[in-house]
């Protein structure tokens, strides 16, 4: 019995943790770029027109939406290759798209 509860909270874990990543963390980082994105062309998210361009605010801009860029694509790559009957591995540094272990 202690073992079934182990492994409920096992699964119960990675299923919040996913949630987490994916429910809230790619919105705040899309959320954080285009306050970035605000900054760096010279204004706050109000309109103030006043203030000097910062060119890290576009470059932490570019790379917050390519951090949601390449999440949205790890998600469709995922419900592809799912489609098609097999799974994306990540036993390499970067995913790659096997056949289902039999």
């Amino acid at each position: 019995m202690s073992d079934n509860l182990g492994f409920a909270l096992e699964g119960a874990w990675k299923v919040l943790l996913v949630g987490l990543v994916l429910g809230a963390g790619l919105p705040a980082v899309f959320a954080a770029g285009v306050r970035s994105l605000a900054w760096g062309t010279g204004g706050s998210a109000e309109v103030v027109a006043d203030q000097p361009a910062h060119p890290v605010g576009r470059a932490v801009a570019v790379l917050c939406f390519a951090v949601v860029l390449a999440g949205i694509a790890l998600g469709l790559t995922i419900i592809i290759a799912a489609g098609q009957g097999k799974v994306v591995s990540f036993d390499h540094v970067y995913p790659t798209i096997v056949d289902k272990p039999k």
